[in-house]
């Protein structure tokens, strides 16, 4: 053990695709038909977070709690966007529409986006690939969705971001979300058996 299980994500990218698209078969395959590549994202903004709750008895004879046990948990993953795209705009909004406006009575086509109404956001599922020299891992979400507001800056000195933050949804089969390792990442690889 030492500096090789180091990990520094030298490469990373996210990919998003309606709820239910074949998730890719392993860390290396192709990203199956179906999922979008969200394109460059600050360097820095990249992060995981997981919020697990738990509940507690206590007991006079022990300043510790007696028992403890988890009540809930919750995963969320955050980017912030560099590329403005109408599939981006729909992954930060959590969903919309785009139309091709011609005014009427002449004049130049525009693109018109209408965020998602009150109850109508959709849930999108993610794939988080990283890679650090030949080591690659995914981090796979079959379920999640945008559940923070949308803060933006726009100042004339950097380029203007778009905030995701994406909320891990759970389901009663599977798991809410699980990562795939190739087999670069030795320390991984399971126990041998005994006398195996």
């Amino acid at each position: 053990m030492g500096a090789e299980n180091l990990f520094t994500a030298q490469i990373a990218a996210l990919h998003l695709a309606p709820v239910g698209t074949a998730a890719p078969a392993g860390p290396t395959v192709a990203m199956p038909t179906g999922w979008k590549n969200v394109g460059l994202f600050t360097p820095d903004s990249l992060a995981w977070s997981g919020d697990p709750e738990f509940s507690e008895t206590e007991a006079h004879q022990s300043p510790y709690p007696v028992k403890v046990w988890q009540t809930k948990d919750a995963a969320s993953l955050e980017v912030e966007l560099l590329e403005w795209s109408f599939d981006n705009f729909a992954a930060v909004y959590g969903g919309g529409t785009i139309e091709e406006v011609t005014p009427e009575g002449g004049g130049a086509v525009y693109y018109k986006y209408t965020p998602p109404a009150i109850g109508t956001r959709t849930e999108v599922a993610a794939v988080l690939e990283l890679g650090d020299g030949t080591r690659r891992m995914r981090r796979i979400i079959p379920r999640c969705m945008q559940r923070e507001g949308v803060q933006q800056e726009f100042g004339r000195d950097a380029s203007a971001t778009m905030p995701l933050n994406l909320s891990v949804l759970g389901s009663d089969v599977g798991s809410a979300f699980y990562d795939v390792f190739n087999a670069a990442f030795t320390s991984f690889a399971p126990p041998e058996e005994p006398g195996g």
